[in-house]
């Protein structure tokens, strides 16, 4: 496949960068090339959503680990800015190859992810490509997402039996949770109280057998729940 890149009159690429270390994101911007434009930048969960959704960018830079929301890290934005897709794609850049990492975000709805060690130009070209609709991944990450997607067998019986469990407002509950609400604002979406929220939300981990909100994001957006 021919790798995506800028001539003369091309659109740039306008990119969102998503990293909680200042001199990460300065090292990125520094590495980017020129008709890949750095529109906005965010340093936790939160302010990441509010960016990506004002500047509705062509990428996502994304840092896996980030402090803020709900404590689900990129995932949690890449879950709850998945209504964005396809005009806003991700591209996860981490320092961590960890398969759970890996899995996960892309659950979530990530096009692709890179370790930062890639160099300046592998990363231009990992951006021009998840821009074009393709997802980017390193070999060994790779080998990670084939073996949790391609080689797995999905019995849609079971986790529509899974999700049976949940009454109708448990589910509803269970939906906004997935997608970073908080309790209040759970509440406030309802007209319900926050303690019933709360005894909603214990009621979805214990049925679901899950053990944190950042699960249960994982376990909606596995299921294509949000």
């Amino acid at each position: 496949m021919t790798t995506p890149t800028a001539g003369p009159g091309t659109a740039p690429v306008r990119v969102v960068l998503v990293d909680d270390h200042d001199m990460i994101r300065a090292g990125v911007r520094a590495s980017l090339d020129p008709d890949l434009v750095v529109v906005a930048e965010a340093a936790e969960v939160t302010a990441a959503i509010a960016v990506i959704e004002e500047h509705r960018p062509d990428v996502v830079l994304l840092d896996v680990h980030l402090p803020g929301g709900s404590g689900g890290g990129g995932a949690e934005v890449a879950a709850r800015c998945s209504h964005l897709a396809p005009q806003v794609r991700m591209l996860a850049l981490s320092v961590s190859d960890a398969a759970e990492d890996v899995v996960a975000v892309i659950r979530a709805g990530a096009r692709g992810y890179v370790t930062k060690a890639i160099d300046g130009v592998s990363l231009c070209d990992a951006v021009r490509r998840v821009a074009a609709g393709d997802a980017v991944f390193s070999p060994r990450l790779a080998g990670f997402v084939l073996d949790s997607f391609g080689t797995q067998v999905i019995d849609l019986a079971t986790h529509d039996a899974e999700l049976d469990r949940l009454s109708a407002r448990e589910q509803e509950v269970m939906r906004l949770i997935a997608r970073g609400y908080s309790y209040r604002e759970v509440a406030s979406e309802l007209f319900i109280s926050i303690k019933t929220v709360e005894t909603h939300v214990s009621s979805v981990l214990r049925k679901l057998q899950l053990s944190s909100r950042y699960e249960i994001t994982r376990w909606a957006a596995a299921r294509k729940l949000l």
